[in-house]
C-alpha cells in the first residue's frame, strides 16, 4: 500500500493558495459591499422621491380642503348673519302689471286704474266674497285705511265674483277704499295669482317691493308701506 506524501512545495505553497483564496474572498466582499452601497443610496434616492410625491399630494389635498372648509365658513356666516340681522334676501323688484278695472259701486264708466297712482306707492289687495280669509283681513283693512286716508293709497281688486256679492261684501265690511271688480280674474292673473287672499305693495315707480301670501297683518302691513316708501 503506497504511502502518501507532501508536495514539493509543502505547508509553504499551501499556506500561499489560502492567503490567495482570502484576498479574492475580500475582493469579492469589498465589491459585494460597494453594489450594496450603491443600492442603498440608489434605493434611497427614489425612497426620498416618492416620499417628495406623496407630500405634494397630500400639500395639496390638504389645502384644497382648506380652502373648502374656509368657503362652507363663509357661506354659513354669510347666512348666518342675515338670519341674525333678520333680513331675508329679495329680488329686485319688478314692475307691477297695467290694469283698469269697473270701480265697484260706481257710476257707468268709472275705473279703478293704476294709472291714476302714478308717482305715488300703493296697495294692492285681491280678494272676493267667497274666500273665508277675507272675511278677516278685509275688516283690518278697513279699519287701515280709515286712520291711515290720505298718506297711503290702498285699492281692493274683487276676483271671479257676482257683482252683488262683492257689492254686498264690500258694505257689510265697511270698505271705503276704492275697489275694482274682476270678474274673469284677469288682473289676478296677470299678477301671477292663483289664491286669495294675496297683496302686493308698490313703490312710486310701481314696482312691486313686497308681496304678502294670505291675509295680511298690521305688522305686515307696516313692512310693507315701510319698504313702499323707502327713498321717498
Amino acid at each position: 500500500m503506497a504511502d502518501w506524501h507532501a508536495s514539493p512545495d509543502g505547508a509553504a505553497g499551501e499556506r500561499r493558495r489560502r492567503a490567495g483564496s482570502d484576498a479574492g474572498d475580500k475582493a469579492t466582499t469589498d465589491k459585494v459591499k460597494r453594489s450594496m452601497g450603491q443600492q442603498t443610496w440608489q434605493g434611497a434616492a427614489r425612497e426620498v422621491g416618492r416620499a417628495a410625491l406623496r407630500h405634494k399630494v397630500l400639500s395639496a389635498v390638504i389645502a384644497v380642503c382648506v380652502a373648502g372648509s374656509l368657503i362652507a365658513i363663509g357661506m354659513v356666516g354669510s347666512a348666518s348673519g342675515q338670519a341674525a340681522s333678520g333680513q331675508a334676501a329679495r329680488p329686485a323688484p319688478v314692475a307691477a302689471p297695467a290694469f283698469s278695472l269697473p270701480l265697484l259701486g260706481g257710476e257707468s264708466g268709472q275705473q279703478v286704474a293704476l294709472s291714476r297712482y302714478q308717482g305715488q306707492p300703493l296697495i294692492v289687495n285681491f280678494f272676493a266674497s267667497w274666500c273665508e280669509p277675507c272675511k278677516t283681513e278685509t275688516p283690518l283693512l278697513a279699519t287701515f285705511y280709515r286712520a291711515e286716508k290720505g298718506k297711503v293709497a290702498l285699492v281692493g281688486l274683487d276676483e271671479n265674483d257676482t257683482l252683488g256679492n262683492a257689492t254686498s261684501f264690500t258694505r257689510a265690511y265697511g270698505v271705503g277704499y276704492p275697489v275694482g271688480w274682476d270678474p274673469h280674474f284677469t288682473v289676478a292673473s296677470a299678477f301671477g295669482v292663483n289664491a286669495l287672499p294675496q297683496t302686493f305693495f308698490l313703490n312710486a315707480r310701481h314696482q312691486i317691493v313686497d308681496r304678502i301670501f294670505g291675509a295680511v297683518t298690521l305688522a305686515s302691513l307696516n313692512r310693507g308701506i315701510a319698504l313702499a316708501t323707502a327713498g321717498g
